[in-house]
């Protein structure tokens, strides 16, 4: 009786092999994962405030350590750097000037303190955040996506929130990729 048992279960055993093993002579499954993952682009405009794009900045990299958020939430600072290179030339034609004359160390601190400042007030510092989210998480996508514009750097920026679809989704696409 023990031996017809033990038979048994070894018969029903070898079927569940079978069945959870992949025939050869049957075409691959399709994928599980139907949707494509969804881009979602904010771009937010800082002016020439660098000091809230930095303080932004800085609160998505708390979120992004605090949550878990390294490929679901991702973002780039754009700075003109056409307004940078012309100041940047000025810059060192006035520090030949100054290194020339009498008290040149002083006179090219201060100018050196005055471009900095020019270079803040010339240029608009943007930031464009890509949220990444699979579609299982969607719960989680819609409260990044409300709690972001409302927080306190970002409330300032205007901020744009471009779904995929829209008007001005490639320009995005286009320029997140060109900015990394």
């Amino acid at each position: 009786m023990v031996t017809q048992i033990r038979g048994l279960a070894f018969i029903l055993m070898r079927r569940v092999i079978t069945l959870r093993t992949p025939c050869l002579d049957l075409p691959p499954c399709a994928s599980q994962t139907l949707v494509p993952m969804a881009h979602i682009y904010m771009h937010f405009d800082f002016g020439a405030d660098e000091g809230k794009a930095q303080e932004a900045r800085h609160k998505l990299d708390v979120w992004k350590q605090a949550f878990r958020l390294d490929k679901k939430l991702q973002y780039k600072l754009d700075r003109p750097e056409e307004a940078d290179d012309e100041n940047d030339d000025e810059a060192t034609d006035d520090a030949e000037v100054a290194s020339s004359s009498k008290g040149g160390a002083k006179a090219a601190s201060k100018k050196d303190s005055g471009d900095a400042a020019q270079d803040a007030a010339a240029g608009n510092v943007s930031l464009l955040v890509r949220l990444y989210f699979s579609t299982h998480e969607r719960l989680s996508q819609q409260r990044w996506l409300d709690r972001i514009p409302t927080e306190e750097p970002f409330k300032s920026a205007s901020p744009k929130v471009i779904h995929k679809g829209q008007a001005g989704f490639e320009a995005a696409v286009k320029q997140f990729a060109d900015l990394g």
